[in-house]
């Protein structure tokens, strides 16, 4: 079974944790035998910038379709 995992990175220091804990579950499923999805969205100052929100109803359509949201 595939799990669909919404990446949210934000602002600050959360796209360094995020890509961290991506690579950490990348390990997880390879000796787990889990099957991940990764979806990215945005959120914050990056939202703003592309979208004109902090937190578009894209990305919370995404996390809503999601079976776990990782937020940076």
């Amino acid at each position: 079974m595939k799990l669909k995992i919404l990446i949210v990175a934000g602002d600050g220091i959360g796209p360094e944790v995020t890509a961290e804990a991506v690579r950490i579950l990348d390990s997880v499923a390879e000796l787990g035998g889990y099957d991940f999805e990764f979806r990215y969205a945005p959120i914050g100052g990056a939202a703003i910038k592309a979208h004109g929100s902090p937190l578009p109803e894209s990305t919370l359509d995404a996390a809503l379709e999601s079976d776990a949201v990782l937020l940076g």
